[in-house]
């Protein structure tokens, strides 16, 4: 019997967490602070970005079914936040010149490196794994970019 209690206890706390929600990361307007919002660059570029990195490091997160599951919800929660304060490519123009020479340094380093996106997220999130080619793509981008903004401080 006591086991019966446990185990309805364990059902009834579990149903009740779930109104605890956090909030959502989800941007309604495209960010004109964006990085790619007032740059000219080819269209896979971006697509890759915003499908291996734009789920943390953005404002806007497309959420799978299972991130309305507590305690899966607030981990997700805390994962993407941890994310943006690290990077947050939806508010790309608010960094100065430096600051977006260092993430673009950070970011060519854990492309190099194969740190990003992370391999427990990419188990669930396939689309989101970077081949050779993508990783050298960006890289490439990445390092033209920051050229560009090293040309504009002389």
């Amino acid at each position: 019997m006591r086991k019966y209690i446990i185990i309805l206890a364990l059902v009834v706390i579990f149903g009740l967490i779930q109104f605890i929600r956090p909030e959502r990361n989800l941007q309604t307007n495209p960010s004109r602070y964006d990085i790619f919002y007032l740059t000219e660059t080819e269209g896979s570029v971006i697509s890759t970005f915003q499908t291996a990195c734009y789920n943390c490091h953005s404002s806007n997160t497309a959420y799978p079914w299972y991130a309305s599951v507590a305690p899966v919800s607030w981990a997700l929660n805390s994962h993407i936040n941890n994310g943006k304060k690290k990077l947050n490519f939806s508010d790309w123009i608010l960094y100065d010149k430096e600051q977006q020479i260092k993430l673009l340094l950070d970011i060519s380093e854990v492309l190099t490196e194969q740190e990003m996106p992370p391999k427990p997220y990419t188990w669930l999130h396939a689309e989101a794994r970077l081949t050779d080619a993508n990783r050298m793509r960006l890289n490439e981008w990445v390092n033209s970019k920051k050229d560009e903004i090293k040309a504009s401080l002389n």
